[in-house]
């Protein structure tokens, strides 16, 4: 049975673990999944800007923008998509 009521932290079929929505939350910034040579990654919109055909997921008062390339593959953004230089946990 489909539901129309999504869990918190999951937009479109893509989850964000508590994790990593309190990391999000503790950096207060929006964030994008984009591409890179490991797979995907979570950046700053800062290091990495969004771009117009992104897929939004809110966390809080801010978003997680995720390339429409990732968003096909993603079911889960969790805690390995942030590289190790941005990782304070």
């Amino acid at each position: 049975m489909h539901s129309d009521v999504e869990e918190p932290g999951q937009s479109q079929g893509i989850y964000i673990t508590e994790d990593v929505r309190s990391y999000i939350l503790r950096r207060k910034h929006d964030f994008r999944v984009s591409t890179s040579c490991g797979g995907p990654i979570l950046l700053p919109v800062s290091v990495k800007p969004p771009k117009t055909t992104d897929l939004q997921i809110p966390v809080g008062d801010y978003t997680v923008y995720v390339s429409k390339y990732q968003a096909r593959y993603l079911d889960c953004i969790h805690r390995g998509m942030i590289p190790i230089f941005y990782n304070d946990y």
